[in-house]
Formats: structure tokens, C-alpha cells, sequence
């Protein structure tokens, strides 16, 4: 059954992926935009609702909830392999600066909205909310 939750959310993440896509493509001419916004949205989403939802969190979650949201919905949306693609596609055109700037942004911002989503989460949690298994630490 929690093969079902994660294509469920895989395909919403996805259709949202492609839904902000369409929506900044006039943004993100020589530069992903688009992109970066995708992988720090699913990068807050994803340290906010996985703090939220552990087991001593404040609104603890079911396994198969946590893998439709985290790993269906946020892997689905997050665009990593496309991040990827766009830095060597600036990297092999000579844009060397933008293809730095691509990877620097990305990876500061994304790691910072993880970050960000933990904290907010965390602080409207009565108990200290930290990963107590293998599989709440990490449901990727």
C-alpha cells in the first residue's frame, strides 16, 4: 500500500513541479529560476511536515502519510536531476558564473529552507521533536 501513497504523491508533486514550471518560465530566461524556487519550497515543505509529523511531534503521522507527503508529493516536486541538467547545460555554453551561482543558490537556500522548516515546526511542538528511528530520520 505505500507504494500506492508514494506514486499518488509523485504525481501531485510533479504536476505542481510542472504548474510552477509554466508559471515562471518568463522569469528564468538564462537563469532556472524556476528551478531554485521548486527545491527551496520542497526543501521547507520537506523539514517542516517531517519535524511536524514524527512520532513525538505535534501531529504525529502515520508511515504511509509521511511517505506520500515526503518522499511522493516532495520527491515528486523537487527537481533535483533537473538542477542538475540546467548547471551542466550553463556549464557546457560557457556561463560558468550563472552554472556557480545555480549550484551556490540551490544548495545554501535549500539546505537553509530545511533548516527554516524544522525551526518553525519545532517551536509549535510541546516536546523536543527529533527523529527516534532509521526510517523517520530519513523516508527518502
Amino acid at each position: 500500500m505505500s507504494y500506492l501513497w508514494v506514486t499518488i504523491g509523485s504525481a501531485l508533486g510533479g504536476l505542481l513541479r510542472y504548474a510552477i514550471t509554466r508559471l515562471t518560465i518568463t522569469y528564468s530566461i538564462g537563469f532556472p529560476f524556476g528551478t531554485v524556487l521548486i527545491n527551496v519550497l520542497g526543501s521547507f515543505v520537506i523539514g517542516y511536515f517531517g519535524t511536524l509529523t514524527l512520532q513525538n511531534g505535534r501531529f504525529p503521522a502515520s508511515d504511509n502519510l509521511r511517505l506520500f507527503v515526503m518522499v511522493g508529493i516532495c520527491g515528486g516536486f523537487t527537481t533535483f536531476s533537473s538542477f542538475s541538467l540546467q548547471t551542466f547545460d550553463l556549464m557546457r555554453s560557457g556561463a560558468w558564473g550563472r552554472a556557480l551561482a545555480n549550484v551556490l543558490l540551490s544548495v545554501v537556500l535549500c539546505v537553509a529552507a530545511v533548516a527554516a522548516g524544522h525551526m518553525l515546526a519545532h517551536r509549535s511542538t510541546p516536546a523536543q521533536a527529533i527523529a527516534e528511528t532509521a526510517q523517520e530520520e530519513y523516508t527518502g
